[in-house]
């Protein structure tokens, strides 16, 4: 083989390596490409979603009532109670049963009548409502602490990084999703 050949097939190895060499380097010197993720939190937020919630509930009503003094039933015991008051007795001792029978017998008369117009009741189904809120948790962000160059520091992100975030050529992070 000729010398010349040889040396210059020498020659030119010897620089593709050199050039291979000092384009590693830069690229080593640049800094690495992933920051180290150390914990990730996320940021909670409760949400409250109102809706209405109803049920039956049976409701107890009085029926109207027409005698709202008991005039009857005062009035028929008056009458019943005189008859019998007048029944017992004699002389002016008869009178003043009759009076005191008539006055016990209203008497009675008004409260049988009231008890009766108390218990006069009907019932009917009505719904009620009301708000209730239900709740749960959306994810707004998340605080992710990392590592770089040896330090630790540490970003809000809208998304889960993983186990490391991209680092640009100038050393900063990536902090959106391409």
């Amino acid at each position: 083989m000729n010398k010349s050949l040889l040396v210059g097939a020498v020659l030119g190895a010897v620089g593709v390596t050199a050039g291979g060499a000092v384009a590693t380097y830069s690229l080593v010197k640049s800094g690495p490409e992933y920051a180290e993720v150390l914990a990730v939190d996320p940021i909670n937020q409760e949400i409250k979603t109102p809706r209405k919630e109803c049920h039956d509930v049976a409701v107890t009503h009085r029926k109207p009532v027409q005698d709202q003094h008991q005039v009857a039933g005062t009035v028929i015991g008056a009458v019943g109670g005189g008859l019998l008051g007048h029944l017992v007795g004699g002389g002016k001792g008869k009178t003043l049963a009759t009076v005191a029978g008539a006055v016990g017998g209203g008497y009675a008369g008004n409260k049988v009548q009231e008890h009766m117009q108390n218990g006069d009741t009907y019932t009917t189904t009505e719904s009620r409502c009301n708000t209730v809120n239900d709740i749960s948790n959306q994810v707004m962000g998340y605080n992710v602490k990392y590592q770089l160059n040896g330090q630790v520091g540490q970003v809000k992100m809208d998304r889960d990084p993983g186990s490391k975030i991209p680092v640009n050529k100038d050393g900063q992070l990536v902090l959106t999703q391409q």
